[in-house]
């Protein structure tokens, strides 16, 4: 089951040691500006290590062995657990509940799906009943609405529609 308590660094970190073990200074250079990932969500190396000890006392991951670095001291690399395994295909299958996160955290779960060559149709359907179900209450709202509070219903209106315009391409 989907711990609650995890941020969307910790999903990031936690997805991305799924495909392989890797030490922090590996997961800061993914996460950081110029990483792979980090286009999409970018992870400071404090919080990247946090990250980490927060993963390793929830037994999602576990530290596998040491490797010396360029510079410095050993680097850990982790591994996931069985429970991390499992956690992460239940996150990568479970649709984001607001539009804001559409840029996040669904966009990071379809690049994890994309990353190990998982079909992203059942979560792409899955979070177009959310947002469609979110448009038609923000449409509903907007009928009653005046002055800043339409503007601000209208904002989000588009958004949801541009989301799932989005999520069709995609489909």
């Amino acid at each position: 089951m989907a711990d609650q308590n995890l941020s969307t660094s910790d999903w990031a970190v936690l997805a991305f040691l799924t495909e392989g073990e890797a030490h922090g200074f590996r997961l800061a250079g993914v996460f950081g500006p110029e990483g792979e990932l980090g286009q999409i969500w970018k992870i400071q190396r404090p919080q990247v290590y946090r990250a980490l000890e927060y993963l390793a006392a929830e037994n999602l991951i576990r530290p596998t062995r040491q490797e010396e670095g360029d510079a410095g001291p050993p680097r850990t690399l982790y591994t996931v657990t069985a429970a991390g395994q499992v956690a992460v295909r239940e996150w990568l299958r479970t649709p984001v509940a607001h539009l804001r996160e559409g840029r996040s955290e669904l966009l990071l779960k379809l690049a994890f799906l994309a990353r190990s060559g998982a079909s992203p149709r059942l979560l792409l359907k899955a979070q177009k009943k959310v947002f469609a179900a979110v448009l038609e209450s923000l449409e509903a709202r907007l009928e009653v609405s005046a002055d800043i509070e339409r503007m601000v219903l209208l904002w989000r209106v588009e958004n949801a529609r541009s989301a799932l315009n989005f999520i069709q391409q995609l489909l």
